[in-house]
């Protein structure tokens, strides 16, 4: 295919890079990655072996301790020439995205182009990494807080977005003067691999120094039992599941490191009584089959009030009734396959598990087979009636179900239901009432890192801080002041004085 060919995959490929070269590694073991879409062999990657990742994060901290010196708004020019040349990838990079993980090809060119955003944020971000001015209690001093670079930042990515999530934090924590090793998902690591050679070009460039830009694939348990427990990186940033993310959280505490955590979400939607059906349907049923469920923000829940139920219900068997899935890189077609045959097998438990306890199954659910559908791994979405307090419904099933669930009375009663999850991702209300929407948005209202008003919970843009509260980890990426947990904060005291007074009054005479 020529997108591979364009981003320099070859039938085989190696496992580790410092930017300016790959390792040579051939006897680890080796990845064989399947595209979901059409079941057909795409190419295979060397694992690398634990001396790959110490020559990488060696070189890695080497860089940093250039890259720290360098002044950030030259960082960021950068990260503008990444930018430039992602535009010139786009195409290649999104189809290359979509074939290996089975998102369709506009989730692909869009995952893509929150790259190039990115990085567009991140040039501004550059000339913006500002530190505070405060009051002095004593005479002739003056004191302020400054941000420096933090030093290495690990990146771990998942695999349904196996390429703009890195970007998030890599982009930032570039112009924030750090260095970045990335270990992508072994399910998804062409994509990385591609972005890999992108950046290589940028780095040979501008003569940048070997180690600033860093890949390693390689197994869980050695390489990333390594990254976890590696005292030069004080930052690692991980996004998957909440298994995950606990073993990483208590690895890195235990040496007093840092964390990011993009955790699982059990998101939901209210739609109360005064909403407006026609914008909320488009967002519902986006939210629920974008991606084939497999976002983090993907709309797992549906929380509806029974005056509008049966209503709600009829619209939503209609429009799925209306979807097309099939091949990813078709643009006609709504929803393409979960990644693997893995998946498939938990969305099956996962509704026979939601019939046992009392749900019922009111559309989809089913394996597609023949043509076109050959991998094995397409499935019909599915909508279930069901109770919030069923255990499968508190958890996250990576899938496309969509569980409807009534409430009565007021917002007050379906928020409870919202927030009565140990997941706090993405939140999203419906309704024309002023009065509603603010309770939604209150203290009282959603307890998620993201609540919205008449938009879904899917799609989030990356002005903002992405992450949520509870089980999903507390992290944040991306915009806001997001930049914040690349750099090592300093409180500095200048004393341009004459005589040497004490905090509090404190009197001390020699």
């Amino acid at each position: 295919m020529d997108f591979l060919k364009e981003l320099g995959i070859e039938n085989r490929n190696f496992g580790a890079s410092t930017g300016y070269e790959w390792n040579s590694t051939t006897d680890q073991g080796e990845l064989h990655i399947v595209s979901p879409a059409d079941g057909k062999p795409i190419a295979n990657v060397y694992l690398a072996s634990e001396q790959d990742y110490e020559r990488v994060v060696t070189k890695a901290a080497e860089a940093f301790r250039h890259w720290r010196t360098v002044p950030a708004p030259k960082r960021g020019e950068v990260v503008r020439q990444i930018g430039l040349r992602l535009r010139e990838h786009k195409d290649a990079l999104g189809a290359l995205v979509s074939y290996e993980m089975g998102k369709s090809l506009q989730e692909g060119k869009g995952e893509v182009q929150e790259m190039i955003d990115i990085c567009d944020f991140a040039v501004g971000q550059s000339r913006q990494l500002y530190g505070s001015t405060m009051a002095s209690e004593r005479e002739e001093h003056r004191m302020y807080d400054q941000y420096h670079p933090l030093g290495v930042v690990g990146t771990i990515s998942a695999f349904n977005f196996p390429v703009a999530v890195w970007s998030w934090n890599t982009m930032i924590a570039t112009v924030c003067g750090d260095t970045n090793l990335w270990k992508p998902s072994s399910k998804a690591p062409l994509s990385a691999i591609g972005v890999q050679n992108i950046l290589g070009e940028v780095i040979r460039e501008n003569e940048l120094p070997e180690g600033l830009f860093n890949l390693i694939v390689g197994r869980g348990s050695s390489v990333g039992e390594r990254l976890l427990n590696d005292k030069r990186i004080p930052l690692v940033s991980v996004t998957g599941s909440t298994e995950v993310g606990r073993h990483a959280a208590q690895v890195v505490a235990k040496r007093f490191g840092k964390t990011i955590l993009e955790l699982g979400g059990n998101n939901a939607i209210i739609l109360s009584p005064n909403a407006e059906l026609k914008t909320a349907l488009p967002a519902i049923v986006f939210g629920a089959v974008g991606t084939a469920g497999q976002r983090c923000t993907t709309t797992r829940r549906l929380i509806i009030h029974e005056s509008i139920y049966a209503r709600v219900k009829a619209s939503l068997l209609k429009a799925y009734a209306g979807l097309r899935i099939g091949n990813p890189l078709d643009e006609k077609n709504h929803v393409g396959p979960l990644i693997d045959s893995d998946a498939v097998m938990a969305f099956q438990q996962a509704l026979q598990r939601a019939e046992k306890e009392g749900g019922k199954l009111v559309y989809g659910g089913t394996l597609l087979e023949g043509a076109g559908y050959e991998s094995g791994c397409y499935v019909v979405p599915a909508i279930v009636e069901a109770e919030n307090s069923y255990a499968i419904v508190q958890e996250e099933t990576f899938a496309p179900i969509l569980y409807l669930i009534q409430y009565s009375g007021e917002l007050s009663a379906a928020i409870e239901l919202h927030n009565a999850v140990v997941q706090g991702l993405s939140s999203a209300v419906f309704t024309e009432n002023l009065r509603e929407a603010e309770l939604f948005l209150s203290a009282a209202g959603s307890d998620c890192g993201i609540a919205n008003v008449n938009i879904g919970t899917s799609g989030a843009e990356i002005g903002g801080a992405f992450g949520g509260e509870k089980e999903t980890g507390g992290g944040r990426e991306s915009g806001s002041d997001a930049w914040k947990a690349y750099m090592r904060r300093q409180t500095n005291t200048i004393n341009y004085g004459t005589a040497l007074p004490l905090a509090q009054g404190i009197k001390f005479d020699i």
